[in-house]
C-alpha cells in the first residue's frame, strides 16, 4: 500500500469543499453510497457521476452521466471504479476541470501510470484509501463499533 502522510491527508481533507464521486451508487448498502453521503453529511458539496441514474436526486444533487457534465469547479474527484477504469476517468478529470487539486481512488483501485499524469498536472493524488476512513481517523471520529478499528471480539 502505498503510504500518505497524515498531515497530507489532513490538508486534502481540510481544503475540499466540493467532491465529484464517480461510480457513486444509489444503493444505501454500497461503499459508494454511504462514503459519499457521509461526505455530503460532514459539509462536503458531493456530486454524484454515474451514467446509469444520470438525472435522479441524490443527497439534494443532481447525479451527473460524466465528469464533463459538471459545470463547477471540482476540487477532488473519487473514483469509486476498478483500476482498469482509472485512465480515463482521470483523463477527463483533468480536462474537465483545469483548477482540480485531488484524485483520490478508493480502496483496491490503484493506476499508477494515471497518478502520475496527474501529478505531472500538479494535482495530488491517493490511491487504494478510502476518505470517510480517513476523515474519520484524522478528526477523531472512529470508534471501537467502527470500519477498521482493529478490535476483532472472538466471543461472536
Amino acid at each position: 500500500m502505498t503510504e500518505y502522510s497524515d498531515p497530507f491527508l489532513r490538508d486534502i481533507l481540510q481544503r475540499t469543499k466540493v467532491v465529484a464521486v464517480v461510480g457513486v451508487s444509489m444503493n444505501p448498502v454500497r461503499p459508494s453510497y454511504y462514503v459519499a453521503r457521509y461526505l455530503s453529511l460532514k459539509g462536503y458539496r458531493v456530486i454524484p457521476v454515474n451514467p446509469g441514474h444520470a438525472g435522479k436526486l441524490l443527497f439534494g444533487q443532481t447525479v451527473q452521466a460524466s465528469l464533463s457534465d459538471i459545470t463547477e469547479p471540482v476540487d477532488m474527484v473519487d473514483i469509486f471504479r476498478r483500476s482498469e477504469a482509472v485512465p480515463p476517468i482521470v483523463d477527463d478529470a483533468l480536462a474537465a476541470f483545469p483548477n482540480l487539486c485531488t484524485i483520490w481512488m478508493q480502496i483496491g483501485v490503484e493506476h499508477p501510470d494515471a497518478a502520475a499524469k496527474a501529478q505531472a498536472q500538479g494535482v495530488d493524488v491517493v490511491m487504494n484509501r478510502c476518505p470517510k476512513i480517513e476523515y474519520q481517523r484524522l478528526f477523531g471520529e472512529l470508534r471501537m463499533g467502527g470500519f477498521a478499528t482493529g478490535v476483532i471480539s472472538s466471543k461472536l
